[in-house]
This record gives structure tokens, sequence and C-alpha cells, in this order.
């Protein structure tokens, strides 16, 4: 069942943002397995983010690195895993990657190991050339 769109709120306002919430979240999830709280303020405060409420509880949340010129990655996207599967992750990324702000960029990327679906929906595929994209990897030292 789709959750009407009068209950649902998507802000930038990083004044709402429930970091408790965020952290415990993103401490549990594959890509942040153990991330200290003041790993996940420090990304917050270095990105634009969006939390995503219904009424006035958060549910979800995104963040973007961005120069806002050219170059945009999309991180830490989640939905409480009770809100799922109602169209709620395909709104806040179509919201963010529409924003008034964001509108003009030319690449996005994003890292996922399980929402491919979504986003290519969103308009994302695999590189056209890999062989182009080039990564530097290490294990955070938290």
């Amino acid at each position: 069942m789709k959750i009407p769109s009068s209950n649902i709120e998507i802000t930038t306002d990083k004044n709402r943002l429930n970091i408790d919430y965020i952290h415990n979240f993103l401490t549990q999830s594959y890509w942040s397995k153990g991330i200290p709280k003041h790993a996940v303020e420090k990304s917050i405060n270095n990105s634009f983010c969006f939390g995503l409420f219904e009424v006035k509880r958060q549910i979800g949340f995104a963040r973007v690195i961005t120069d806002f010129t050219n170059f945009a990655f999309l991180a830490d996207v989640f939905i409480d895993e009770d809100r799922r599967g109602k169209g709620l992750g395909k709104r806040l990324v179509n919201e963010i990657l529409n924003h008034k702000d964001l509108k003009g960029l030319k690449r996005w990327h994003l890292i996922t190991d399980d929402a491919q679906g979504l986003y290519e929906q969103l308009g994302f595929v695999v590189p056209s050339d890999p062989s182009t994209h080039m990564e530097k990897r290490k294990k955070p030292k938290y």
C-alpha cells in the first residue's frame, strides 16, 4: 500500500535530521557496518543531505557528495525496513535527481550491492566503458 503524499515530506534541512536514527541504521548496514557516530556526523556536515519524514518521524535518508556543477555521488540511501516496497526509495532519489541545485549535473555515480533495479528505473546504468573508471579502496579505521 502506498503512503499518501500528504504524509511524506522530504527536506534538505540538516537541523531536522535525526543523527542517532541515521547512525543506528548505517552502523548496521552492509556498507557502513560499525561506523562511529562522529564519522556519520562528519559525513553529514560535508554533504548535501535529504531526510525523508512520515508526518514528523524520519523514515529515510540520503546524501549527495557534489561540487554542484559537474559531478555528484549518491550515498547512504536508505528507507526504514518497515516502509520499503511503497515507492519511497524511488520518490526520495527522484527528488534528489530533480532538486533545483542538482538538476544541471552531467555525471552521477553510486555504488550498490542490492538496489540496481531501483536505480535502473531512474536512469542509472553500468558504465559504458568501465575501463575508464578507477578506484582506490582501503578499509576504514574508525
